[in-house]
């Protein structure tokens, strides 16, 4: 079972347990109970690594005070063999709920001092929740059973770690998050913006060798743990980051701490805290420790997602050393609040990046004087307008605000990217070229038209401190023109197809093949096929050739770094290092968006980079691995469990169906043939259907919606249609049937030849059984040749088809089954050379393709172009007056060869007049 796999079938019990709890509370039994078998799995790998036996194991428990005492420190927990997850699944039948309330309290006992922020009171939500999964203890422990045995199914043999649980956990969280609305939607940002924001951070972290990173509204962790993972791609070692969190709802609070641990951070470096960022100010002090410990905690790093426009109480805060020098929000928007306390808590030389409603950055009152002094104070560093609908829960436009206690310019970076997205749902979502072309401009800090602009401090004080993105970046689209002209008399205005000139200098003497003048100021198509015209055309043909050119050496480069070297692949430098090779050599040429070619790399880079991380931790000889193919089998809707079963095979990395296209093409050709048959039957079905006159279609050889035939009923109307027929033969064969003696059929045969007796199988006595004389007499029935179009002719053919169909899809399922057995053979046997051509098949040659084709985009986007140029002015308005001149006249006429009484004609004579024709 893959990750994916493991996620949606989490998923589907969630669904089957609604009925006893909410989907967003599951969410704390599922997370809980996965991060228990995390600790459990932790302290069995250091029971096995300190070399003790099965039976050692099995006596671990606090009676043993030294050794729980030794667990203890280095874990920061100790968890008895009989709490064990391991142990809980091994009871079987003689579990119960009440095995789960002992181990979380023996566990909350069990908790190295040092350890105590780290684990303390974690399983509480999980504790007081019980009592929902079930009204009495028996119902309890069975609905805890089905969670067990899903959970018991995440690999935890060492090779996949906490990645995994990593992988479920988000993905459980973004899916309620996306079904559990606007409460969810609190404590989740979105993956991509969580990424978005870690690269900005990382960016300017990047010479450090050992940071603080915090973010006081932590909810899942999410956040905070994307800023560590990008910044661990430049400071290397462990437990070089630190983490600090605070959140203030409990539950979400201990999300934090499971996440920050199950992705494998020393508790060490884990600093959360369960608080209300804006009453209590920190990180400042050590909890139960105030007096003695208050000390201000500074940053490098403040990342945050805090909930937009919360009311707080702003009473005395005015003294409160975070906003003193600013201002304090007003008590129905906290959104400056939590703004203030990150950039409190920053160092000198450090970062912050928050997500705020956009109306931060134009509302009036006390939120415009902490906007003006965070101006004057040089503090606002970028502002980035997202996409709207892009949060889970909310569809309010928000915007990312990058800041920093010192900075060596005095401008503002601001950036409106709402319009970079991909539809995912009901969301919007940033897609791998929005986020890097976002990283670029605040990298390069550059203005680019209709995208981001420089913004100088005094522009931004003429502006009365407004930040609003489109006083500074209009991103509008042009409105669509009209020429007059044009539309009058016809033409195509030269000032318009002037708008394309990017691409006349790109395809030099195109725009003087394809228009001509008409007159002044107006051009006229000088071809016909437009589309096809261009495509051929030299320069056209020369702008692809150069791309082409532009890519020699860029297929031996991928085999190089990513073939040879697969090995030795560090998967984020060689993201980075390939993307800018794809870009030196796009760049030179026009018309190409860098940021398409790198979403065109990036979708292929995520199965590359996923592959090859496969293949660096769980050892190469995977490369030819293949493993069932488990699916979900649902049971009865009373229920809930729910099973896997293996259906067919798959290969570990080499995906079956590239195998088969290239080693096994005879094999697949047969199934295509019989794919491909099986369609035309279907087809051949429909015109039969079709062919139906109205009463033939009130049969109950059809269904209800008249559009497939029901087999059994279709065989009666098919026999009942040949009850009539005959031939001597058919007479011959029936007459048999009335013999008794076995003497008198010999005679009968001998002296009847109208029937070939031959054409049928006797016995040793020369007699034939009933069977098979009734299954000849069947035979040549439908042998007979009803008149062509007749329904006895329709009906035959249907059942002919049918029978055919049957037998197809008989030889298909065996074919398919054959060549999944033989692909499994295939795979399990290539040699390392062999298995790398199908991986070079599967990573580079899709990737090299796409890049490839770049050109033909930019060519198909600029003939449509000139195709709604031409649309446009295709009809002048004269035209379209002379046209209806015409017809008027011509319906003027017909009406007046009407005939009528007088009172009728009275009318159609002035309905002829209101178009203007001539009455009679």
């Amino acid at each position: 079972m893959n990750k994916q796999q493991l996620a949606s079938t989490i998923w589907e019990s969630a669904n089957q347990m609604r009925s006893k709890i909410e989907a967003n509370e599951y969410k704390d039994f599922i997370l809980g109970f996965i991060f228990y078998k995390y600790l459990s799995e932790r302290e069995l790998e250091l029971f096995r690594k300190e070399k003790l036996s099965e039976e050692e194991i099995r006596k671990v428990d606090e009676s043993d005070v030294e050794y729980a005492k030794h667990v203890r420190q280095i874990l920061g927990y100790f968890i008895s063999y009989n709490n064990l997850f391991s142990t809980w699944l091994e009871k079987g039948s003689d579990f119960d709920i009440k095995d789960v309330r002992d181990a979380l309290s023996d566990f909350d006992r069990n908790i190295d001092e040092v350890y105590n922020k780290v684990f303390a009171k974690i399983f509480n939500t999980l504790q007081t929740g019980m009592s929902k999964l079930g009204e009495t203890s028996a119902a309890q422990t069975k609905s805890v059973k089905k969670l067990l045995r899903l959970i018991k199914k995440i690999p935890m043999d060492g090779k996949q770690d906490y990645d995994v649980l990593g992988f479920i956990y988000e993905y459980l969280i973004s899916n309620f998050a996306a079904n559990a609305g606007k409460k969810a939607g609190e404590f989740y940002t979105p993956h991509e913006v969580s990424v978005l924001m870690s690269e900005i951070v990382a960016e300017h972290l990047k010479d450090k060798k050992q940071i603080k990173i915090y973010d006081p509204t932590s909810g899942s962790g999410s956040l905070l743990i994307n800023i560590g993972r990008a910044a661990s791609k430049y400071i290397t070692g462990d437990g070089k980051i630190d983490y600090y969190a605070q959140e203030l709802k409990e539950n979400t609070y201990n999300l934090t701490r499971m996440n920050l641990v199950m992705r494998g951070i020393k508790p060490a470096n884990i600093n959360v805290r369960n608080g209300d960022t804006l009453e209590d100010d920190w990180p400042f002090f050590e909890e139960n420790k105030k007096d003695s410990t208050y000390e201000l905690v500074r940053v490098d790093a403040v990342v945050s997602n805090p909930p937009y426009s919360q009311k707080w109480d702003p009473k005395d805060k005015e003294f409160d050393p975070r906003f003193k020098n600013y201002g304090v929000a007003p008590k129905t928007k906290a959104d400056y609040a939590f703004l203030l306390h990150d950039l409190y808590h920053l160092n000198d030389d450090g970062i912050m990046t928050i997500v705020l409603p956009h109306g931060v950055l134009f509302r009036g009152g006390e939120e415009a004087t902490i906007r003006e002094n965070l101006v004057e104070k040089n503090n606002i560093d970028t502002i980035i307008g997202l996409p709207e609908n892009i949060f889970f829960g909310t569809g309010i436009p928000t915007i990312i605000m990058v800041l920093k206690r010192n900075r060596p310019t005095t401008d503002i970076l601001i950036i409106d990217a709402s319009k970079g997205f991909e539809k995912a749902g009901k969301n919007n979502r940033l897609r791998d070229c929005d986020i890097k072309r976002i990283v670029d401009t605040v990298k390069n800090r550059v203005s680019v038209d209709k995208y981001s602009a420089v913004v100088s401090k005094n522009t931004i004080r003429e502006n009365g401190y407004n930040l609003n993105i489109p006083r500074y970046v209009d991103s509008s689209d042009e409105p669509e023109k009209w020429d007059i002209g044009a539309t009058m008399i016809g033409g195509i205005p030269n000032a318009e197809i002037d708008e394309l000139q990017e691409y006349w200098d790109t395809f030099p003497g195109l725009r003087e093949s394809i228009f001509k003048p008409m007159s002044e100021g107006y051009s006229t198509p000088a071809v016909e096929q437009i589309g096809k015209y261009v495509q051929k055309f030299g320069s056209t043909v020369s702008y692809k050739d150069a791309f082409s050119s532009a890519f020699n050496g860029f297929y031996q480069t991928l085999y190089d770094e990513l073939i040879d070297g697969v090995l030795d692949v560090q998967i984020e430098p060689e993201k980075e290092k390939l993307a800018s090779d794809i870009f030196s050599r796009v760049d030179p040429i026009p018309l190409i968006d860098r940021y398409a070619a790198y979403q065109s790399f990036a979708g292929h880079w995520n199965v590359i980079s996923g592959d090859i991380e496969m293949l660096q931790t769980e050892g190469f000889e995977v490369i030819t691995q293949v493993d069932p193919n488990m699916v979900i089998k649902k049971n009865n809707k009373e229920d809930d469990e729910i099973t896997e079963v293996q259906d067919g095979w798959k290969g570990h990395i080499l995906p079956f169906e590239l195998v088969q296209t290239e080693l096994l093409p005879d094999a697949v050709r047969e199934i295509d043939s019989l794919e491909k048959r099986l369609a035309e039957i279907g087809e051949e079905y429909t015109e039969i259907i079709d062919s139906f006159d109205e009463d033939e279609k009130q049969g109950s050889y059809l269904n209800d919606n008249n559009d497939a035939f029901v087999t059994k009923e279709l065989k009666a109307a098919v026999d009942d249609a040949l009850k009539e027929v005959t031939s001597a033969e058919i007479q011959t064969l029936s007459d048999y049937l009335a013999i008794t003696s076995k003497k008198d059929k010999i005679a009968y045969i001998e002296e009847n030849k109208a029937a070939d007796w031959a054409a049928m199988t006797s016995n040793a006595d020369g007699t034939y059984k009933k069977t098979v004389i009734n299954n000849r007499i069947k035979e040549l029935k439908q042998q007979y040749i009803f008149p062509a179009g007749s329904f006895e002719s329709k009906i035959i053919a249907a059942l002919q088809l049918t029978e055919e169909e049957t037998a197809k899809k008989r030889e298909l399922k065996l074919k398919k089954e054959e060549l999944q057995i033989k692909t499994k053979e295939v795979v399990e046997g290539l040699s390392e050379d062999e298995a790398l051509k199908i991986v070079e098949l599967k990573w580079l040659k899709p990737l090299y393709n796409d890049l490839i084709k770049l050109p033909d985009i930019v060519i198909n986007d600029f003939i449509a172009k000139l195709n709604s140029l031409l649309k446009k002015y295709s009809k002048p308005l004269s035209d379209i007056e002379d046209q209806t001149r015409e017809t008027e006249m011509q319906l003027s006429t017909m009406i007046g060869e009407l005939d009528a009484n007088d009172q009728d004609m009275q009318g159609i004579d002035e309905f002829i007049k209101l178009i203007g024709g001539n009455t009679k």
